[in-house]
């Protein structure tokens, strides 16, 4: 079950967190991963550390060309996870353009540009699996960060606009959903006591998850197993967004 051997991956925003836990447990089911990072060739090789096999990019997705940069330095693949964002802490009152543009270049545009790019020999194949990774924050929006919570909910409806139009192709769009996990960017606001007890009230299982809870929902999404699941969105928030 979840066979991905001979599967070539790309997982953008990779070199940690849920990016790495997906990377690791593809190979883990044969694929050819290729690992993304936005600036450091560096965070890209010790992330390799992890999967010996590993091809390595580095592009900052922030550049309007990214998708033609990345897709010659890979080629064609079988499996497309949109895995990379950037996200502000910034009231909706004070948001400046920069952040605003920012986060929409990276969230979304950039999530539809790598899909246009890889989309083309997957149909040609007949099969292809395309993830994208949004966040309860689109279900249940954050007022701190609401440029991220709304692109989040944009790429949401790429996945239901895309899904349909790709679905007679044998190519899946899909989107996963994380809660609080407990990864790297996380591990700031997590470490204060008072923010922690605040943020597990609103969890209804009252814990963050780990990267391990979401491996789940990627394999059956990226093998042959999830073939008739398109245009859905998996929730791992531990009922946060309820």
């Amino acid at each position: 079950m979840f066979d991905l051997t001979g599967k070539r991956a790309l997982i953008t925003g990779s070199t940690q967190g849920i990016g790495l836990a997906v990377a690791k447990a593809f190979a883990e089911q044969g694929a050819e991963v290729i690992i993304h990072g936005a600036t450091s060739i560096e965070k890209c090789k010790k992330a390799a550390d992890r999967i010996p096999e590993a091809t390595l990019v580095v592009c900052d997705l922030e550049d309007t060309d990214a998708a033609e940069k990345i897709y010659a330095q890979t080629g064609d693949v079988d499996i497309l996870v949109l895995n990379a964002s950037i996200q502000y802490r910034t009231e909706w009152q004070s948001v400046p353009y920069d952040e605003f543009e920012k986060q929409m270049k990276v969230n979304v545009y950039s999530s539809l540009a790598l899909t246009q790019k890889y989309q083309s020999s997957m149909v040609k194949k007949g099969w292809g699996r395309i993830i994208m990774v949004g966040s309860v924050q689109q279900h249940r929006p954050n007022p701190a960060m609401p440029i991220y919570s709304a692109s989040k909910a944009a790429q949401m409806s790429l996945v239901e606009c895309l899904s349909k139009d790709l679905a007679p192709t044998g190519v899946t769009v899909n989107n996963i959903s994380p809660g609080v996990i407990a990864t790297p960017r996380n591990d700031a606001v997590l470490s204060d006591p008072k923010f922690y007890e605040n943020v597990m009230k609103k969890i209804p299982m009252a814990i963050p998850g780990s990267t391990d809870d979401c491996i789940g929902a990627f394999l059956l999404l990226a093998s042959e197993e999830g073939k008739y699941i398109t245009g859905a969105d998996i929730k791992i928030d531990g009922g946060m967004s309820l």
